[in-house]
């Protein structure tokens, strides 16, 4: 897992330092064009990660690192009488996120937050299901993140946390990380080279 600072690190090559500013942490035009590229990009991943949950109608659901915000729209999809949240570490997809579920959000729906992982805005069994999709690996502080997921995720909810092939995450590393974070249990799942694992919270 990456564990460098959220703003841009200082110990990345040029050409890692430029793909996080597009990417990783998205900013100015770069970031905005980093947040177009994603968008749709991932639609294919993202559904299956979410069908991995059951989400209920009714369900609230959270994500972590939404990008432009096509995670959050299935979302709401799959959760039409629910509530879908959502925390991000850069302004700007926060910004494209609102925009492109501009109806959700005015109508109370969805909620789009800029936070880290580390410090989730939310109350204490706050979620039935949560999700994260190419996010992880870039969290400062993994097990404080997993710390905060479970301690908003009511007992026995679910979390998914989805890699497509480009996030390059070792399926074993990432199922050790969950384990040692304190879930009892990972299921694994993959499919064209994307990586999903959802666990259950004690």
């Amino acid at each position: 897992m990456a564990h460098g600072s959220e703003d841009t690190p200082a110990d990345r090559t040029l050409t890692e330092r430029l793909l996080y500013r597009v990417f990783g942490q998205p900013r100015g035009l770069l970031g905005r064009l980093g947040g177009w590229m994603m968008a749709g990009r991932k639609d294919v991943t993202i559904e299956w990660v979410v069908e991995q949950l059951s989400i209920r109608p009714t369900d609230r659901v959270l994500e972590i690192g939404f990008g432009p915000g096509d995670g959050i729209q299935m979302a709401t999809r799959a959760a039409p009488e629910g509530y879908v949240a959502g925390v991000d570490h850069s302004a700007l997809m926060v910004r494209m996120a609102r925009e492109r579920n501009a109806t959700a959000v005015a109508a109370g729906s969805v909620d789009l937050r800029h936070g880290r992982a580390s410090e989730l805005p939310f109350e204490t069994d706050s979620f039935e299901t949560a999700f994260s999709i190419n996010s992880m690996q870039l969290w400062p502080d993994v097990h404080a993140g997993l710390d905060e997921l479970q301690r908003v995720l009511i007992p026995d909810g679910r979390a998914a946390f989805g890699f497509t092939h480009h996030a390059k995450q070792p399926p074993d590393e990432l199922v050790d990380t969950l384990l040692s974070a304190g879930f009892e249990s990972v299921e694994l799942h993959e499919r064209d080279r994307a990586i999903c694992a959802v666990v259950t919270n004690g």
